[in-house]
């Protein structure tokens, strides 16, 4: 439903607006939510290409800058851009290897740019086919992907509560991982006991005092705060202008394709969280807004946008439904970009605090999926088989990370994400036994589900 949409006197949930202090407190609450994602990306490119040190730090900026921008464009939304949703926005994950695939050829940063704008162009060009895609997502479809999404994000809060860095001699060590302990515990202290507005910023206060409890014993370093420069804007195709390769604008097409369906599948899930109607124009405005935050965002030094699934559980978590508070985490993420000091200072959070607050996020993903599949009708039908097979095909990539490394790099750049592979099962498997012939077969095949379905 879009704005045109709404009745008049109707009110949807996403337009409230809790007021300057609230938009504030719990748009910082996102920002320290998805900071680590944001600033993985350029951290692992930037390293690939073999940056110095004050590169290194552009890049990251210019991230954290473009990832305001798409932040803003998202929530707020233009005609025909944006799903006006709480949705915040970030470089994507899923176009890493290939990235540093791009690299590998010799092509550099101006290579991955040139990709990474082509590959948007053409993403934004096919979005009417994705926007259409709605009828195939029924709690059945969207349960499992919701599900999915938290499940994906728990190896993250697990590595964050180990250290953040696998190579560190201390990695894992009783003291990080007691760190992040000690910070689920507040989170979970603040929501049993505190007040309504306490329970609802207990993330960012237990972020806030697990990082005081951590300088306090030694395990968080500020020295790095001062070092740089404190203000700066970002600089237009600073690390050159973008060149354009054929087999780097096909690979990076593919990774479009997969961030087309992770944001579909994110839209869809906010929407179910916060309740409210999510129609195919709707969808399509996201859609569009993530491919021309990616089409504008090599020319700030910045790579592929998507929606961040880790601030849906955020969402979830709070109860905070209202896209001017995401708005305002993409101010907060714009005034970073410009101001690198307040991103050193925020990168100096330790990790295992990070992943104390993690485990509660994206554990309430999950938990969502699991209400959105409880509304599922499971009886004199296979849908428990395919909440099955959809499920497995998402845990696939987490418990074993090379299952595809065989397979053909198409192939392996789809279903390497849990989400997209969650999502390519489930609306392949519902349409096949609900809305083909297949579904008499299938009934006649799996009298066993349906008795347990109906206990």
């Amino acid at each position: 439903m879009t704005d045109t949409d709404t009745k008049p006197g109707s009110t949807r949930p996403e337009d409230e607006n809790p007021g300057l202090l609230a938009n504030l407190a719990f748009g910082f609450q996102h920002v320290l939510t998805m900071y680590g994602g944001i600033i993985a990306v350029p951290l692992i490119i930037g390293e690939a290409a073999g940056l110095p040190p004050g590169e290194l730090g552009l890049l990251i900026t210019a991230c954290l800058f473009m990832g305001g921008l798409a932040t803003l464009l998202q929530t707020l939304g233009i005609p025909l851009f944006g799903s006006q949703l709480p949705l915040v926005q970030g470089v994507s994950f899923s176009g890493v290897a290939t990235m540093i695939a791009i690299l590998n050829t010799g092509g550099g940063l101006p290579a991955i740019f040139g990709a990474v704008m082509a590959s948007a162009l053409l993403g934004l060009l096919v979005t009417p086919v994705f926007s259409r895609i709605i009828r195939f997502f029924p709690p059945l479809v969207t349960g499992i992907v919701i599900t999915t999404i938290g499940l994906t994000l728990m190896p993250v809060a697990a590595l964050w509560a180990m250290g953040g860095n696998s190579a560190a001699p201390d990695f894992g060590s009783m003291g990080h991982i007691g760190l992040a302990a000690g910070t689920l515990a507040i989170v979970l202290v603040l929501s049993r006991l505190g007040s309504a507005a306490v329970a609802r910023l207990s993330i960012l206060l237990a972020i806030l005092i697990g990082t005081a409890i951590a300088a306090a014993t030694g395990q968080a370093d500020f020295s790095g705060v001062t070092q740089g420069a404190y203000l700066g804007l970002p600089t237009l195709f600073h690390f050159g202008w973008p060149t354009f390769q054929a087999a780097a604008i096909v690979s990076m097409f593919i990774v479009m394709i997969v961030t087309l369906v992770e944001t579909s599948a994110d839209i869809l899930a906010v929407g179910d969280i916060i309740e409210t109607k999510i129609d195919s124009r709707r969808l399509g405005n996201g859609l569009r807004a993530d491919m021309l935050s990616s089409m504008i965002a090599p020319v700030f030094g910045s790579f592929t946008q998507s929606a961040f699934a880790q601030n849906v559980g955020l969402v979830a978590v709070t109860g905070v439904k209202s896209r001017f508070v995401v708005a305002f985490g993409g101010l907060i993420l714009i005034a970073l970009g410009l101001a690198p000091v307040m991103g050193r200072l925020v990168a100096s959070i330790p990790a295992p605090v990070l992943g104390g607050a993690g485990i509660v996020l994206f554990g309430t993903v999950a938990a969502s999926g699991i209400r959105t599949l409880a509304r599922v009708d499971y009886e004199h039908n296979a849908n428990l088989v395919i909440v099955a097979t959809g499920l497995g095909a998402g845990l696939i990539p987490i418990v074993a990370p090379r299952f595809y490394d065989a397979f053909p790099a198409w192939f392996s750049t789809i279903f390497q994400s849990g989400i997209s592979s969650s999502a390519v099962v489930a609306i392949v498997l519902n349409l096949m036994f609900n809305h083909t012939g297949a579904r008499g077969a299938a009934h006649a095949a799996l009298p066993s589900v349906r008795r347990e379905a109906a206990l």
